[in-house]
């Protein structure tokens, strides 16, 4: 039997990781003298929430005036939410509309109205700026695989929205910022969700977690017949090599060992929180990114980006009733996040954001809805000009210029705007902008003074 369980197949996709991070400071020295400068204390993460299979994000934020609620109510048929449940948005009007957030999402009224989270609308994968008019004429430039889920999830992490991508606009972030960390053998990419696009670089990788004791992927022992496995294993690499493939290995095994034992005690060390999270794996995983967060000083590192995927929100059939439980446990677990930030006083020093697949159809296929293009999402911190509605609204009426067909929406607001902002925030200069978010001048010039979108305070 293979002395490989999948828990150490696991540990070891981590050990070249570390290695890779330790390479970046030297490799990207030059790119680092293009992102701004950072101060001893400067610290930022970034949190990306993947909501994996396209939410139907118009049961989201959806509108609660007379006029746009009856738009809405017409369209959706039997996925439309009673107008009383909704939950009202203070100032959150869009060309006269007022909007509401489904039931489920208490919590994050709550921190809309205390300024902590805004909504963008409308926002999703685009070429270039695109007009309805070269959408109904047939001339507009499209993204790859426009309604495919490999295709759009690869879109939102890579921002190349006409071509395949490897490296993800995190992964390109951590190759520039990696160097500002004092512990450059730690990857600045942490992983509750294994191995994705967003944070693959060209140079760096992320460092898998898992959202359990001190959230380290264990390495298991095995037991040989002497009953001395671990001591062997130990053994073996504690030598030296004079063959390069072994002393590269033996170098990054044991360096993968030392970053486990580093993060695991780091994490062991953070006090309990008050905050309490729910039980669900979400709620779980973001309780372990506040742990790793609140050990940041310890791990030597300034700037960080987290990945977190909560998948299965590809609901063609029974919305209404799925939806409900699960916003339930994105309710509490952004909720309790943001709480924990507040507790460890770095509420201004973390931005969570959220992406998914594409939005959905907003006509029913009888039971739940299709795949779709624009979609609404959040972007929470303390440090977001919160309270706010970001992006233009679409109407949701069967003759919206922007629908093409069933009610899929061509978004207003493109991905590269969105994490454009996020990549300013987190330090990168705007002349190195185009190196984070390759398709970023055709929405926005980086010498602009203004943001693309002005997400920040």
């Amino acid at each position: 039997m293979s002395k490989f369980s999948p828990s150490r197949r696991h540990f070891m996709n981590n050990t070249g990781k570390a290695a890779l991070a330790t390479c970046v400071g030297l490799s990207q020295l030059s790119l680092i003298g293009n992102a701004s400068a950072q101060t001893s204390g400067d610290y930022k993460a970034l949190v990306c929430v993947l909501f994996a299979g396209g939410m139907d994000s118009f049961n989201v934020l959806a509108p609660i005036d007379s006029n746009g609620y009856a738009e809405y109510a017409k369209i959706r048929t039997d996925l439309a939410l009673p107008q009383s449940d909704l939950l009202p948005l203070n100032n959150a009007g869009s060309g006269g509309k007022k909007l509401g957030l489904h039931p489920a999402l208490t919590e994050l009224q709550s921190l809309y109205d205390t300024g902590q989270l805004s909504f963008i609308t409308n926002v999703g994968t685009l070429v270039e700026p695109t007009s309805a008019t070269q959408l109904q004429n047939g001339t507009a430039r499209l993204p790859l695989g426009l309604y495919s889920h490999s295709d759009q999830i690869n879109q939102w992490q890579t921002s190349v929205p006409d071509a395949r991508s490897v490296a993800g606009w995190g992964g390109r972030l951590a190759d520039m910022l990696i160097g500002t960390n004092g512990n450059q053998a730690l990857s600045m990419s942490i992983s509750l969700s294994g191995a994705n696009i967003f944070q693959t670089g060209i140079q760096t990788d992320s460092f898998s977690m898992v959202p359990s004791d001190n959230g380290v992927v264990p390495l298991e022992v095995f037991d040989g017949i002497d009953g001395n496995y671990q001591q062997a294993v130990d053994t073996i690499y504690g030598n030296s090599f004079s063959n390069l493939f072994r002393r590269t290995y033996r170098q990054r095994y044991n360096q993968a060992i030392e970053m486990n034992q580093l993060v695991g005690a780091a994490v062991s060390g953070v006090s309990e929180f008050s905050t309490v999270f729910g039980p669900d794996d979400f709620s779980q995983s973001l309780k372990m990114i506040a742990k790793t967060i609140a050990a940041n000083s310890q791990l030597g590192s300034q700037r960080q980006t987290f990945f977190v995927n909560f998948g299965g929100w590809d609901h063609h059939d029974e919305v209404i009733n799925s939806m409900a439980g699960m916003l339930n446990s994105v309710n509490n677990g952004l909720g309790s996040f943001q709480k924990a930030m507040g507790e460890i006083g770095l509420q201004k020093n973390v931005t969570t954001f959220t992406t998914s697949d594409f939005g959905r159809t907003l006509t029913s296929n009888g039971r739940g809805s299709d795949h779709g293009w624009g979609g609404n999402h959040l972007v929470m911190g303390g440090s977001v000009d919160g309270g706010k509605l970001f992006g233009d609204y679409p109407g949701l009426g069967l003759g919206n210029p922007l629908d093409t067909g069933r009610g899929v929406l061509m978004p207003t607001l493109s991905t590269d705007q969105y994490f454009a902002d996020l990549a300013l925030w987190m330090g990168v200069s705007p002349s190195a902008l185009y190196d984070v978010i390759p398709n970023i001048g055709r929405f926005y010039s980086p010498s602009n003074t203004q943001p693309a979108i002005g997400l920040f305070r």
